[in-house]
């Protein structure tokens, strides 16, 4: 093989780990498969209460998104963008509940300061979950959650799922395809899940 051959080679090889590292993960749970149950921490408006995800599915469907890390800048951004949109999430009968690595010290806070008080955070310092749903991301040398959003119908399907490591079109995506869900399915229970306090 000449120079010019291992040069090319080399540089094609270099492209595609960049297009990789650059390009969203793909959510590894696709619509249609069994989404697994989970009891765990979870704090609203600052206080904490347990999440148990089949209770919150016999009032609808749930919006679980998993984000890297309270407080960084794209968590921040898409929490407050999950606030705002809260009133269209009800409005589809869903409760939303976001989920990462960070200690329920920290999800207490957070959860009012950046999620406006307006919906549930759930602590999986064990990854055991974040794993489940395959949604693990191994970032220089630490495990902590992707960010990665799944709509889980109440007879805990998958229906729709959505990886990008930009926080802008989570929230936009998620409602087009609860709406359209909702469409196909008006008779599915349609009454978002209040945490106790």
């Amino acid at each position: 093989m000449k120079y010019g051959s291992i040069g090319r080679a080399v540089a094609a090889l270099f492209i595609s780990g960049l297009l990789m590292a650059v390009s969203p993960s793909r959510a590894a749970l696709d619509p249609g498969v069994a989404a697994p149950g989970f009891t765990a921490p979870a704090a609203l408006a600052g206080k904490t209460f347990t999440f148990v995800l089949d209770k919150a599915l016999r009032k609808g469907p749930v919006v679980l998104y998993f984000f890297p890390e309270a407080f960084t800048d794209g968590c921040t951004i898409e929490a407050k963008t999950f606030a705002e949109a809260l009133p269209k999430f009800k409005a589809l009968g869903a409760t939303v509940v976001g989920m990462s690595r960070d200690s329920m010290t920290v999800l207490k806070k957070f959860s009012v300061e950046a999620c406006h008080s307006k919906f549930a955070v759930v602590s999986d310092p064990s990854l055991e979950t974040i794993r489940k749903y395959d949604a693990a991301l191994w970032q220089g040398g630490d495990d902590r959650a992707g960010r990665i959003t799944y709509i889980i119908s109440p007879d805990h399907q998958v229906i729709y799922s959505y990886a990008s490591d930009s926080p802008d079109q989570h929230v936009e995506y998620a409602l087009d395809a609860l709406s359209k869900w909702r469409v196909r399915n008006p008779m599915a229970p349609a009454k978002a899940a209040k945490p106790p306090h």
